[in-house]
């Protein structure tokens, strides 16, 4: 069993994480979000900890790292808005923990270099959601583009989705947060 920290308890993607930290028989020892909407800890891991503020959970998880090995977080799931990532991966490697990052891990590419620095100096790894990879339908497209031998083709990809006047509000809609539609959406199809 392994123990796990997750950073945006209470945004759209941390149900799915708190399922699978659940589902493989692990256990999550502590969580934060600045909003305190969060009772869906209750029907994964009622006991964990919870922190509004990132630098009381920080503090928390630095005091269970000095503990015994059995009490530290191993892992920290991060579902945080995107233009946090690389920082809270950060945090995660501080900590001697693996990251465990929805995409995309950073906005700009050239922060990427810092983590893989951090990466070899802490021995711990970073793991980005590659959740379309296993999509059906883009595990088909991939298979009949491998049929054709590997050369090239052209793809059209047409994204349909509709938002509601909250997305342009919420740091979704602000290109510096988000990465723009490219880095946002389109991060998912590049993989």
């Amino acid at each position: 069993m392994k123990n796990f920290g997750l950073i945006g308890a209470a945004g759209y993607v941390a149900p799915r994480h708190l399922r699978a930290i659940r589902d493989t028989g692990n256990q999550l020892l502590a969580a934060t979000d600045p909003r305190d909407s969060v009772g869906v800890l209750d029907a994964y891991f009622p006991e964990a900890k919870f922190f509004t503020e990132i630098e009381r959970f920080d503090r928390h998880l630095e005091k269970l790292r000095r503990q015994t090995p059995r009490q530290c977080v191993q892992y920290l799931s991060i579902c945080s808005p995107s233009y946090l990532h690389d920082a809270h991966v950060r945090l995660a490697l501080r900590l001697r923990a693996h990251a465990i990052c929805e995409k995309p891990l950073v906005i700009n590419p050239w922060n990427v270099d810092a983590l893989g620095e951090l990466e070899a100096e802490t021995d711990s790894r970073v793991y980005t959601v590659l959740q379309l990879r296993v999509h059906p339908a883009l595990a088909r497209l991939k298979q009949r583009l491998e049929v054709g031998g590997g050369s090239r083709a052209n793809v059209r990809l047409t994204y349909v989705t509709s938002r509601g006047p909250w997305y342009h509000v919420s740091w979704k809609g602000q290109e510096q947060k988000s990465g723009g539609v490219t880095i946002n959406i389109g991060i998912h199809y590049f993989d």
